[in-house]
């Protein structure tokens, strides 16, 4: 992970990621996705009852290249959970289907609503 402190942009990645347990870089909106893979992601995080903190990279465009160079992937959506990057819409539909996902939330503390 890129950690270059002299960076406004990583700065405002840092800011958000530390300051929200659980952190979705998307295009759109929770309510209004702006993408399909943005979509599935809020779905899941939707479906597990996660409460999560959406950054709209649609309306940054410092801050939707930035996360690339910050999380070193190349993709949007990307969902961090206690300050680690889990994924991307693939990974994430991946980890859900497979019933990793809401164990990556109970390990780290993240309540869950009713499923």
């Amino acid at each position: 992970m890129a950690n270059d402190h002299n960076n406004p942009t990583f700065e405002r990645i840092e800011q958000e990621i530390n300051d929200h347990s659980v952190v979705l870089f998307m295009k759109g909106t929770p309510i209004f996705p702006q993408c399909g893979f943005s979509a599935m992601v809020v779905q899941v995080l939707t479906h597990l009852g996660v409460q999560f903190k959406s950054v709209d990279v649609l309306n940054e465009p410092a801050v939707r290249e930035g996360i690339k160079q910050y999380s070193n992937w190349p993709t949007i959506p990307q969902l961090y959970v206690k300050g680690e990057f889990v994924g991307g819409c693939d990974i994430i539909r991946e980890m859900h289907e497979a019933g990793e996902l809401s164990s990556v939330f109970s390990d780290k503390g993240i309540e869950l609503g009713a499923e």
